[in-house]
């Protein structure tokens, strides 16, 4: 598949005839001749040209607008059919996989779990290299949801990575080796992770992090693609206000806080962990921001206030990093709806006027069109039910419904904190006019935590033993709504649904559309189904041997279009919960127009049956249920009511187990996977308790 230049060939024949060197070490060194080809030429002004033709898939979003839509059309509803598997390749991976390749001139890059990228052979599969950033397994507590990496950006013949652990890497396209590395991390003594995939905008990599349920202050940073020195950093939220502010946009922020939070001790949070787009000829840069820092604004900021720049669109220059302008989509967040997902750019005609615009659909629930050239709000609409505001006022501001802040009562906020829509990424369709969103819905309940400190280990506070900084309870009474999960297809000029697919499960994979009409996507119980773009009709699907999170990929070399989807279920619901009995591993898979390659053997989930026969004291379950929730709860889920997904679900132990949970809990045995060890947290009496809490839980839901 190599273009190869033939000086280059009767060289490498000559010397093989000689004897000097291994057939191994010519193709290596052909590969790498027509890797650094493919990949040195691929800067600012090649993914705009790309984006005409679409032949290359080269942003993450495969162009700047992020619109996740081919202009390829050699597959069709006509013969989509006829689509079979070219190839599947593992990635020795068993936690979530959840990015999107880029691929140039037959040459893909693709990330797995622990933020390790492959180097892969995009027409055979074959294995190029493999670059691990080594993250020290230990950290995987520091994040919220999951060990995962959403992909690389490529750049004059460099691959960028944020690894898990805050640090950004440059590697050789051609080698694999490292070229640089740089901590983007500014204070090492909180949670900050990256799972999100860079971008790069002339000659500078752009990068956020996450953390804010734990307690951090986010921010957005650009490096020297060259070098990996810092170009300029920008805020999210106000730092400690009797400090110089870094900025006006962070003086103009303060006085959207209430100081009597002392919000700057939690970091305010709003980090940036995904979202991002960039509009070349306006030169303005959109990123989405997160949660605050706790989650409850009535304790990180008591009298109210908007808290800036929590759950905003915000512009940029992405040369300085200068902010421009904002638009809130959830002033004073108290709810984790952030507005970290997905932007798309895309000019549309609304009231018979030509608008630019940017499309969200955040976690909140409705779908908004705004003017992208000055932040100037269009509409907003509810894409799926919402009890928390009844709607949008003229003036771009939420109108809240009675109860949504309660500090007293329990409220099931809907969507809630899992989201409408999570980082699962939509597409956009010219020719169809729609919008394809993952939608769902996983119920809540929500209740003030009176006991919440900063930083404190208290029983019962959620997840505070490893750190998080929520404010809240969750299901102290049982919720009312039921999971659900669908593709909506989304009509943005006039705000209403035009088809849906009903799902089994929340937590499907992002969205693909073509210029052949077709929309594809990834599910969570382990299909990988092509659409009808304008009527939803169901034309192609096949199994792939585990729920799918990633978006997929289409690309052409030689004339055929390539349709490719990395699977590796997991995410913060992939943790808890699965809908399919099938598991990983982490799997790359390629499909063309008659494909016949064999897939692999897919490996079933591991039957179980709930726990029984450790004896404990009745007594201690009680104890152990708030040590439990205070430690354990996100990861492993509620025992025998959670199913388990990439993370087992104790209720579902062995017996021997969870005898032997001093040696994994307290001694660390298992902290090579990711397991926290807790020695320094939990006592040996904390743990029997623990224990009884599991066994006690297995046992009341046996009978049912």
């Amino acid at each position: 598949m190599w273009e190869v230049p033939l000086n280059k060939l009767f060289a490498a024949s000559f010397l093989l005839s000689a004897g000097l060197i291994s057939t191994s070490a010519i193709a290596q060194d052909i590969a790498e001749d027509a890797i650094r080809k493919a990949t040195s030429g691929i800067d600012t002004q090649a993914i705009i040209d790309n984006a005409a033709e679409t032949r290359n898939w080269l942003n993450y979003g495969l162009d700047y607008a992020e619109t996740r839509h081919s202009k390829l059309k050699n597959i069709t509803t006509e013969n989509v059919g006829a689509l079979g598997l070219a190839w599947h390749h593992g990635l020795k991976s068993r936690r979530g996989v959840e990015a999107t390749p880029i691929v140039v001139d037959g040459v893909m890059y693709v990330t797995a779990s622990w933020s390790i990228v492959h180097a892969l052979d995009a027409v055979t599969g074959e294995e190029l290299w493999v670059y691990d950033p080594e993250v020290p397994r230990e950290f995987a507590f520091k994040g919220c949801c999951d060990v995962v990496n959403r992909g690389v950006a490529l750049y004059e013949g460099k691959v960028f990575v944020g690894a898990y652990d805050g640090f950004l890497h440059a590697i050789d396209a051609a080698t694999g080796k490292r070229l640089w590395k740089t901590d983007t991390i500014e204070n090492r003594e909180m949670s900050y992770t990256i799972t999100g995939a860079p971008r790069v905008i002339n000659g500078k990599v752009i990068i956020g992090n996450g953390g804010a349920e734990f307690g951090v202050r986010g921010y957005v940073s650009a490096y020297d693609a060259k070098t990996g020195d810092q170009a300029w950093r920008w805020y999210v939220v106000p730092g400690d206000p009797s400090k110089p502010f870094e900025d006006a946009s962070m003086e103009a922020a303060a006085k959207t806080w209430d100081p009597a939070g002392e919000w700057w001790k939690a970091g305010g949070g709003g980090t940036i962990w995904d979202a991002m787009a960039y509009d070349p000829e306006l030169n303005l840069l959109y990123v989405g921001t997160g949660n605050g820092s706790p989650w409850n604004r009535n304790l990180r900021s008591p009298a109210g206030g908007d808290n800036l720049y929590l759950a905003s669109i915000v512009a940029l220059d992405p040369e300085t990093g200068e902010y421009q302008w904002h638009y809130q989509n959830t002033p004073g967040d108290s709810w984790d709806y952030t507005s970290t997902q997905h932007i798309i750019l895309a000019d549309l005609k609304i009231d018979g006027e030509d608008r630019k615009v940017l499309m969200q659909a955040p976690k909140n629930g409705f779908f908004y069109v705004i003017d992208r050239t000055d932040g100037s709000f269009i509409s907003a609409e509810p894409f799926v039910k919402v009890t928390w505001a009844t709607g949008y006022g003229e003036d771009g501001r939420p109108i809240e419904a009675e109860g949504a802040r309660s500090t007293t009562e329990p409220w099931e906020t809907v969507p809630s904190a899992y989201g409408a829509h999570n980082w699962h990424p939509m597409s956009f369709n010219p020719e169809t006019g729609l919008v394809y969103i993952p939608a769902q819905g996983v119920p809540l309940v929500q209740t003030q935590d009176a006991a919440w400190e900063l930083n404190k280990h208290k029983p019962g506070s959620v997840m505070s033993g490893l750190g998080w900084n929520l404010g809240y309870l969750f299901n102290t009474v049982a919720p009312e709504a039921t999971p659900f999960g669908h593709l909506l297809a989304w009509d943005p000029v006039a705000q209403k649904e035009a088809w849906r697919a009903e799902y089994v499960s929340p937590w499907n994979g992002g969205t693909l559309t073509t210029a052949g009409n077709l929309v594809f996507q990834g599910t969570a119980d382990g299909r990988f189904i092509a659409y009808n773009a304008k009527t939803g009709e169901v034309l192609w699907q096949t199994p792939v041997g585990s729920g799918v999170v990633a978006a997929p990929a289409t690309w052409e070399h030689e004339g055929e279009q390539y349709i490719t989807i990395a699977v590796g279920w997991g995410g913060v619901y992939g943790m808890l919960q699965r809908a399919t009995e099938r598991t990983g591993p982490g799997r790359v898979y390629t499909f063309k127009i008659g494909g016949t390659a064999e897939p692999p053997a897919y490996v079933e989930h591991d039957p179980k049956t709930l726990v029984a026969g450790l004896p404990y004291n009745p007594d201690d379950v009680g104890p152990g249920a708030a040590l439990y929730v205070a430690n354990c709860l996100f990861c492993h889920g509620v025992p025998g009511v959670n199913n388990g997904g990439n993370v087992p679900n104790l209720g579902y132990s062995q017996a021997r187990t969870l005898a032997d949970a001093e040696e994994i809990v307290l001694g660390g045995s298992l902290s090579g996977s990711g397991m926290p060890n807790f020695k320094d947290k939990l006592s040996e009496d904390d743990l029997e308790k623990v224990i009884a809490f599991i066994q006690g839980t297995a046992d009341a839901v046996r009978p049912k």
